[in-house]
């Protein structure tokens, strides 16, 4: 390999290992104190973990295979660096954590009361599966546009979730309200990278395809192209448009995905609160809403 594609590379792999102790470290802290918060609040927990668990193995996966998509580039000369295996995992890990995200939305707008924020949560992930088929279209046909729809359905279910948490914001705890300022930053961040980077990237890829009139697969031999058809490059000018967008979604990604599995713990202390006083027992806060 060049240098630069060796340190990055390495980079990515270091990152995923200390993301895989990071998961068994939380899953660790939050067994510990599953004994002491409500059942139902345990449940979301265990979902969040789970969840999690499945798109830190999967970002780790590709991390160590890595794959540039419309053009089959692979680090490896194996069958695990095929197109349609690292699609596969992708598809898996990212319905993943969307739905973690529908889950955190969906506490919040409960225990805000909030009947949008509720419907936005149910949108999630029927969008984001929306996105995966057109993700798979551009993989297969290798037509950029598709990978435009795909990032547009991304960043418009953000900015959802961001809109849908400044809607609940005046309605929630005081206490919760530090964790989702974190998370409509963070989502705000992810919106302006999408609809200022990323898809412009794609569209500007898919207008010159077309300006060289480079033909497109069909559905039926994008399957088998992406199947048995990969090509070993080590260059980093063949990397170097990729470099970014992995980096970010393999490190930045991961973190949030990890954090959310603590996500529950906010509305459980409240719970606890709640239950240290008799008087309050009869009718269900807010708070006690969140993981029902």
């Amino acid at each position: 390999m060049s240098a630069n594609t060796t340190l990055w590379w390495t980079l990515l792999c270091c990152a995923s290992a200390i993301n895989v102790v990071a998961w068994v470290a939380s899953a660790l802290a939050l067994r510990r104190r599953q004994a002491s918060v409500h059942p139902a609040t345990r449940d979301a927990m265990r979902m969040q973990m789970a969840l999690s668990a499945v798109y830190v193995l999967g970002c780790a996966y590709r991390s160590v295979f890595p794959v540039f998509d419309i053009r089959r580039l692979c680090l490896f000369d194996s069958q695990l660096s095929s197109v349609i295996v690292g699609r596969s995992v992708a598809t898996v890990a990212e319905l993943c954590f969307a739905a973690q995200w529908a889950l955190l939305l969906r506490g919040v707008a409960r225990s805000a009361s909030s009947a949008p924020a509720l419907a936005v949560s149910r949108l999630v992930l029927p969008l984001i599966a929306l996105a995966e088929l057109c993700s798979w279209y551009a993989v297969l046909t290798t037509d950029n546009i598709g990978h435009v729809f795909e990032e547009t359905i991304w960043g418009l279910a953000a900015a959802l979730l961001v809109a849908s948490l400044a809607f609940v914001w005046p309605h929630c705890r005081r206490e919760l309200r530090p964790a989702l300022a974190l998370c409509g930053v963070a989502g705000l961040a992810y919106v302006a990278y999408m609809f200022g980077v990323d898809v412009p990237m794609y569209w500007s890829r898919w207008i010159h395809d077309l300006g060289v009139g480079r033909p497109f697969l069909t559905l039926s031999q994008g399957v088998a192209d992406a199947s048995g058809r990969w090509i070993v490059s080590h260059h980093w000018r063949d990397w170097r448009s990729e470099v970014t967008w992995m980096t970010l979604y393999f490190t930045v990604a991961v973190w949030l995905s990890i954090s959310l599995m603590h996500a529950p713990r906010l509305w459980a202390a409240e719970r606890s609160r709640i239950v240290a006083r008799p008087r309050d027992r009869a009718a269900p806060t807010r708070g006690q809403e969140f993981a029902s």
